[in-house]
């Protein structure tokens, strides 16, 4: 768990500057629109670049505890019953996140099958960033399970931190 952890803090703090280079490309894009022709690319990598931003990040957040939750009387539980309810909802997530990773599995491998290109008129392929999605998935199903087994000691009075 402390690996899964060190991992996806690492990751989410490359990813966190990602924002910027992605601010960099659409300014240089708009600028290049406005004065000069402007690039093909500029708008597709952008959105590449959220794409990364927000897979990769995604883990790190979940980490953090940054994601959104409904606080109607969650707060007023006690701790062994916030980490009970926890558990079984990240079971949930875990479903969904197996899912997600076994869809994006099979894209992946159909992108780099037939070579597949985005449909503008840069063409990319799409493979790097389905890969990176596909590693974006993996490394949240893995924070969430090292959340999962962090409520469950939590749950039965240990502590794993």
């Amino acid at each position: 768990m402390r690996w899964v952890d060190a991992v996806n803090r690492v990751v989410g703090l490359f990813a966190m500057y990602l924002v910027f280079a992605m601010m960099g490309i659409l300014l240089y894009s708009s600028f290049m629109n406005s004065f000069f022709i402007p690039p093909l690319w500029g708008l597709e990598m952008a959105q590449f670049l959220m794409v990364a931003y927000y897979m990769l990040g995604g883990a790190w957040s979940l980490q953090a505890d940054d994601h959104v939750r409904m606080d109607l009387v969650y707060g007023r539980w006690s701790l062994r019953s916030r980490a009970i309810i926890d558990a079984v909802t990240v079971i949930f997530l875990l479903v969904y996140l197996v899912v997600l990773l076994y869809g994006g599995l099979s894209s992946t491998i159909y992108a780099f099958e037939y070579g597949e290109r985005s449909y503008s008129s840069w063409r990319p392929y799409m493979a790097p960033i389905k890969v990176i999605m596909c590693i974006g998935i993996t490394l949240m199903l893995l924070q969430a399970l090292a959340i999962f087994f962090k409520d469950v000691a939590t749950a039965r009075g240990e502590s794993l931190s």
